[in-house]
């Protein structure tokens, strides 16, 4: 009876043990989730949401799982052990997984596999503080992580985003701004690239208002067997954000960005100035990027006229130009007004516009991939406070989508609407 007594001692000791080292991680996350359909096209059809809006416009379940601890903190030093995993599917049914249906493509005798879910390692990496006994608030940091991103929520436009497996310090104190430097890896297939960045925040203009500048470049760590290869020229970007607080009622943001090379045709491409291609034949619309360059202008934020309206807003122009084919431009408009009938219940409305020239080669006439596309969403919605950002968020919504270059939305047709309910939620 003694040594039953002793085992269960132990067993509730490990739990209380247990319990309270669980007690302690801190654990956060994304997720967005729903369902909907579609006049023509069956399940509810997703159209250039970072052109013309997400609202009624998503057709995905993605979660993000986070959790992380600190593991040490004695004597002003702090170790802490940070972990990200995330999910992408259709949602199509109740138990999705990976290679759930095989089969054999007759043409190749290749097996080809459906895949309706996806699992991926987002973060996982240790950042410590107060090593830099000058700078204790300082962070040294290395593993894979999302890196200080810059997005815009409503479009899901991550316009400067290094995220990757990396090394840095950031927050380093120098003179009226925070200094941080990072080199982050992002290979093109076997093409080893690694992402400089240099970034200095903080620095204050004038009451509510300050400065971010950037510097990105990707340094292309060629094999000796790849040089001569035709491996593109190594690309830069470089960002001013100028950010505003208190602009009627809420904040506003101005980004000014120019970038070379294969960073200078993912400016009109709506990409984050990161993993780059640089292997010959990688991507038919940046191959041959060398001599490129491009910019983009945008302007981004939230207002509130009012206690009881919200508005939400995206301009954005880019243009990227090229050596051997014609430039590509790009427009964006979106906006996001919010009306709030009460703590928890608003209704909720989404416009966007944009208009984009792009073709590909100049003597392709086929590749000509000219679009203008325009959306409008009515939602009905019930959150968890009354703020623009208040999650979670469940919504009842109906969109009109139309496409201006009668291109073919969905699986047919150059106009669609969607009927859905989703949630949306942060912690």
């Amino acid at each position: 009876m003694k040594k039953h007594t002793l085992k269960l001692t132990g067993v509730i000791s490990t739990m209380m043990v247990s319990t309270s080292v669980l007690a302690e991680v801190d654990f956060h996350g994304y997720m967005r989730a729903g369902i909907g359909i579609s006049g023509d096209n069956g399940q509810q059809v997703r159209y250039e949401s970072n052109k013309i809006g997400r609202l009624g416009n998503e057709d995905d379940l993605y979660a993000e799982v986070q959790l992380g601890k600190e593991v040490y903190n004695q004597n002003g030093k702090s170790f802490y052990v940070d972990s990200m995993a995330a999910w992408l599917s259709n949602g199509s049914n109740d138990f999705e997984g990976t290679n759930t249906s095989c089969e054999l493509v007759q043409d190749t005798q290749e097996i080809s596999c459906n895949n309706d879910a996806q699992f991926a390692i987002r973060q996982f990496n240790v950042k410590a503080e107060g090593l830099i006994a000058r700078d204790p608030g300082a962070v040294i940091w290395a593993g894979k992580r999302y890196y200080q991103r810059h997005d815009i929520h409503i479009t899901d436009f991550y316009y400067w985003d290094t995220s990757g497996s990396g090394a840095g310090v950031e927050n380093i104190s120098a003179g009226p701004g925070k200094l941080s430097l990072a080199a982050l890896r992002q290979d093109d297939g076997d093409v080893n690239v690694n992402n400089l960045d240099i970034r200095y925040a903080e620095l204050g203009l004038w009451d509510e208002a300050n400065l971010e500048l950037g510097f990105n470049y990707g340094f292309i760590n060629e094999t000796d067997d790849q040089k001569g290869m035709g491996i593109s020229d190594d690309p830069l970007m470089v960002t001013a954000e100028l950010t505003m607080a208190d602009v009627v009622g809420g904040l506003n943001k101005v980004i000014l960005q120019y970038a070379t090379n294969s960073y200078g045709a993912q400016m009109a491409g709506l990409e984050a100035g990161n993993s780059p291609e640089v292997s010959p034949g990688s991507d038919t619309l940046l191959n041959g990027s060398d001599g490129s360059d491009g910019y983009r202008i945008i302007n981004w934020g939230v207002m509130a006229p009012s206690d009881t309206w919200e508005i939400g807003y995206q301009l954005v122009y880019a243009r990227s130009t090229f050596d051997n084919k014609d430039d590509h431009d790009i427009f964006s408009v979106v906006v996001r007004p919010m009306y709030k009938w009460n703590e928890y219940n608003r209704t909720v409305f989404e416009a966007g516009w944009f208009t984009e020239d792009n073709r590909v080669d100049k003597d392709l006439d086929n590749n000509n991939a000219d679009a203008s596309a325009g959306k409008f969403t009515i939602a009905q919605a019930w959150s968890a406070g009354s703020s623009f950002w208040a999650r979670p968020e469940l919504r009842v919504y109906a969109s009109y989508i139309e496409d201006y270059e009668d291109n073919s939305i969905g699986k047919a047709g150059d106009s669609e609407y969607n009927l859905g309910v989703q949630v949306e939620a942060w912690w």
